[in-house]
């Protein structure tokens, strides 16, 4: 007899994927490997996690950094559940039919960041199309019980486009998290390859607007490369970000999740991304995060601060 239990396991991770013809995956370049994870802190930080029950983005993406920043006691949030109603090509997040919101999420995730006495909290979301403001009134409840339990913890907040949910994004700004980072991906050409689901210009617009809302936001957006994108086109999403008044820009080394996703097209090489960096400063970002392992949320504590010293440097009279 087949249980419903039976089924949830044998369904794929990635339905939509699942009948596409494999990709190689690339061998990793020296500068690409981490240390496998298991300090006695990475430990620590799970057990936390798991006790509350919560979903990471460092599990669920497999970030290569999670060794090091659980070992830290460093964990990004990722509220709404663990099933993206989004199929990119890039992602390693489940895709499906996401369960309902967890209503006792918000106090949970609260009382993982007090436990864990981060000064600087990270918390991003899966895509949830089926909801009618796309998860934004719940983005807003985690950043206030956040604010109950722990008031001099600074919130970033990673979201969605909420792409045709309007009113969505006033709820989250509302609510104040002192950075909002929604991430471009990758250069526009690319989107219907790599994130169908989404589109380039609303993405920007949507930060953009941020700033439009409240202008003392700090906003971040990031892509990846190694996806078969040009360099002329990476310096364009540099002058779009710019153009959308975008504070903080996050450049890392694409990692194909499994032969089923995108493949990639090459390793860009340390000294790539030291020239990225030195462009994207000289065209006026406040900060600039640019390496092979470079992701969303790494150093996300570190580079808030500088973030801000950045900011309080450049309106400093002459």
């Amino acid at each position: 007899m087949v249980t419903v239990l039976d089924t949830l396991k044998a369904r794929p991770r990635h339905p939509e994927k699942a009948h596409r013809p494999d990709t190689p995956i690339l061998r990793k370049p020296d500068w690409i490997r981490v240390r496998a994870p298991g300090s006695p802190v990475y430990n620590e930080t799970k057990a936390i996690v798991r006790e509350n029950r919560l979903v990471t983005v460092c599990e669920e993406a497999g970030c290569p950094n999670i060794g090091e920043c659980w070992s830290k006691k460093h964990a990004t949030f990722m509220i709404m559940g663990d099933t993206c109603t989004r199929a990119c090509a890039f992602c390693n997040v489940k895709t499906g039919l996401p369960d309902a919101l967890d209503g006792e999420e918000p106090a949970k995730v609260a009382d993982a960041i007090a436990r864990m006495e981060l000064s600087h909290a990270v918390i991003t979301s899966v895509d949830r199309d089926d909801l009618v403001d796309g998860g934004a009134e719940h983005f807003a409840q985690v950043i206030r019980s956040v604010r109950g339990l722990s008031p001099n913890t600074t919130i970033e907040v990673l979201t969605p486009d909420f792409l045709r949910k309007n009113g969505a994004l006033e709820k989250v700004v509302e609510a104040r998290p002192d950075v909002f980072n929604h991430n471009l991906e990758t250069v526009p050409a690319l989107y219907l390859r790599i994130r169908p689901g989404a589109r380039y210009f609303h993405s920007l617009r949507l930060l953009q607007r941020v700033k439009e809302l409240d202008p003392q936001m700090f906003t971040k957006s990031g892509i990846m490369v190694g996806l078969g994108e040009t360099r002329e086109q990476v310096l364009q999403v540099m002058d779009d970000m710019r153009s959308a008044d975008i504070d903080f820009i996050t450049i890392g080394q694409y990692l194909q999740p499994s032969r089923k996703h995108a493949a990639i097209d090459r390793f860009v090489t340390p000294d790539e991304f030291k020239s990225y960096e030195t462009i994207a400063y000289s065209k006026g970002f406040l900060m600039v995060s640019s390496s092979p392992l470079t992701r969303s949320s790494h150093h996300a504590g570190d580079d808030f601060a500088r973030l801000r010293a950045a900011r309080a440097a450049k309106h400093k009279p002459a």
